[in-house]
């Protein structure tokens, strides 16, 4: 990686880090970050990740943004034929008191459908996170495609229950 995408990574992670506070849930979002795999792509994911600081469980159940036709959450599920398959999450994800959720690559995270204009290095996306208790939660998401494993490093750090 090279010296100015490590320091557009961290300067973004600064600038884009988010908190939202809800009765007693305190949802904080870190490391976000959104990519395509070409210039002319139709569809884009987003990635992040989701701390809940409060006392009370939450469950992300939705999400909007202006950039794309349709905007979901979705997750990678192996099929019957061993295939891994992209599917919407309906239900959301849970975001359990003190602990975190990731949104990153191969699993969780919200997808981009009918992009309605490039998605290019350095560009921002503004996307609302939709929580059932912190309620609607504003962030500015950069778009890093450069960026190799979702800045997080290999380990799965999501507390999901399914």
């Amino acid at each position: 990686m090279s010296l100015k995408s490590v320091v557009f990574a961290a300067a973004a992670a600064a600038a884009f880090a988010t908190s939202a506070f809800a009765g007693e849930a305190m949802i904080m979002v870190h490391g976000q970050y959104a990519r395509v795999s070409s210039p002319t792509a139709k569809a884009g994911a987003a990635f992040m990740e989701i701390i809940n600081k409060g006392e009370a469980d939450d469950q992300l159940i939705g999400v909007r943004s202006d950039v794309a036709a349709k905007v979901q959450l979705h997750t990678h599920k192996e099929g019957g034929d061993g295939v891994m398959k992209m599917m919407h999450v309906e239900e959301g994800f849970a975001v359990p008191a003190g602990a975190t959720h990731m949104l990153q690559r191969g699993g969780d995270h919200i997808m981009f459908m009918g992009l309605k204009q490039p998605l290019n290095h350095g560009d921002v996306v503004k996307v609302t996170l939709v929580f059932e208790k912190a309620g609607e939660v504003e962030i500015e998401v950069p778009v890093d495609l450069e960026r190799q494993d979702g800045g997080h490093g290999s380990m799965d750090h999501s507390t999901r229950t399914n």
